[in-house]
């Protein structure tokens, strides 16, 4: 289920989105402006923004460009009286991802929203997250709160093959073959040595266990809450 946070200050217009969120099996969380909405991105994951523009204490465009500058990734749709071209090419140089003009559709808003997190899952599918446990395919790096992990080349790709099918066994001649390459003379004790090293440097993670299979292989086992 998704997290959207719904930032407007017109309260009647706040609730009806909301509600249509909910009704649409989203879980919509709520800010009154640009400021309460930094505060609940710092305590609640979010995957997308809804955002007026005009706002007391810091409106949509002051909140997009803060949210980039700190390197925020999600969708942001802008919802504005604002109509004109010029409003509408500052919010999108600003790095909003979309645009609607008061007074909405709700039902146009919905089919936007869905378009924009199915954008964002496919920008991110080369990513594994589990709780606070991050593992990027493109940077080969994985990261849990600030610190990250070094793993060689083979034991990240290992480690991302378990995860990214969690609860799956894996024989050693097909881990073996998806990692090492199906003309690899590297015997099933490879594997076993490079399980050994992953479970050695990431003993402190609790998001995820590697569980031996006797005779046959491995499998990864998920534990969110960590």
């Amino acid at each position: 289920m998704f997290n959207i946070l719904v930032v407007e200050d017109d309260k009647n217009l706040r609730k009806l989105i909301t509600t249509c969120l909910k009704k649409n099996n989203y879980t919509p969380f709520e800010a009154n402006d640009g400021e309460e909405a930094l505060e609940m991105l710092d305590k609640q994951y979010i995957d997308l923004i809804i955002t007026d523009v005009m706002m007391p204490k810091m409106d949509g465009f002051e909140l997009i460009k803060e949210l980039r500058m700190s390197e925020y990734k999600l969708p942001i749709l802008l919802i504005t009286a604002k109509d004109s071209i010029q409003d509408k090419k500052e919010g999108f140089l600003l790095g909003a991802d979309d645009y609607m003009v008061k007074p909405i559709n709700i039902e146009e808003l919905l089919l936007r929203v869905k378009v924009l997190l199915r954008r964002a899952e496919s920008t991110n599918e080369r990513k594994i997250k589990i709780g606070d446990l991050v593992l990027d395919y493109d940077q080969m790096s994985v990261t849990r709160n600030g610190k990250e992990y070094f793993l060689a080349q083979k034991e990240f790709m290992l480690l991302y093959k378990l995860l990214s099918t969690p609860n799956t066994i894996f024989t050693r001649q097909e881990l073996i073959e998806e990692i090492w390459g199906l003309d690899s003379e590297s015997e099933y004790r490879t594997v076993d040595v490079h399980i050994k090293r992953i479970r050695d440097k990431m003993q402190d993670v609790k998001e995820f266990e590697i569980v031996s299979i006797r005779g046959v292989g491995y499998k990864a086992i998920i534990h969110e809450k960590g």
